[in-house]
């Protein structure tokens, strides 16, 4: 049988199945997304996303996996429908928000997929502590084999990929800039920031207004004063 054509094997962009299960599996994979969209926003050659099939044989549609979230370097920033493999490089991070639909194939199968494709870190977080102990999990790159990212004492990861710190905060996930600790800010933490930053910015030019009004009644008055002290 003769084999088909490498232009004539399409890879779809989806298979009709909703990708997250809960309003809150949704909401995290946003946060993670966008969070680390905006902080690589000015990096050409980081590219981050999520809810996409990556293909990693080619010619073999079926030989595809569906990663939450990736983050991929040494790319160029497009609006990829799929991931090809073959022509791109290895994610070098990846989380899976795990399920009960999906959390024996990212413990299991995934877990080895990553390994053997080369995704430098993998993080697994459990929302609800259902079905994950602890409920948020790493693992690391070494040597060509996956070993676990120590858990810090307060239940944190530490990525050397991203240089970020996640942790759990409630039921949802936060990335921590591990050398500054400033927080990356969820979507909806970003409107009543921007707020608040526009509202300290305007009561700053106001002051700086005033000031400046205060310095030139000063100067006005330094001047009478010198006028009138003259015979």
């Amino acid at each position: 049988m003769a084999l088909p054509l490498e232009h004539e094997i399409e890879y779809p962009d989806s298979d009709g199945q909703p990708m997250a299960e809960t309003t809150l599996h949704r909401q995290v994979m946003s946060d993670v997304i966008e969070g680390l969209e905006r902080r690589y926003a000015d990096v050409p050659d980081v590219w981050v996303g999520g809810n996409l099939f990556l293909y990693y044989e080619k010619g073999n549609s079926k030989k595809c996996v569906a990663p939450d979230v990736v983050l991929a370097r040494g790319v160029a920033k497009w609006k990829r429908r799929t991931y090809l493999l073959w022509e791109e490089t290895a994610p070098a991070l990846i989380f899976e928000i795990t399920s009960q639909e999906t959390r024996k194939e990212d413990t299991n199968v995934k877990v080895g997929l990553y390994e053997r494709l080369g995704t430098e870190e993998l993080v697994l977080f459990d929302p609800y502590g259902e079905y994950l102990k602890p409920r948020l999990q790493g693992y690391r790159l070494e040597r060509g084999r996956y070993h676990p990212i120590p858990l810090s004492r307060d239940g944190s990861l530490d990525l050397l990929t991203v240089g970020l710190t996640v942790r759990p905060e409630g039921e949802q996930l936060r990335l921590v800039d591990t050398a500054t600790g400033e927080k990356l800010l969820w979507n909806e933490e970003l409107e009543p920031a921007l707020r608040a930053e526009a509202s300290a910015r305007q009561a700053a030019e106001e002051r700086a207004a005033a000031a400046e009004e205060r310095a030139r009644s000063l100067a006005e008055e330094l001047s009478r004063l010198r006028g009138e002290s003259k015979p």
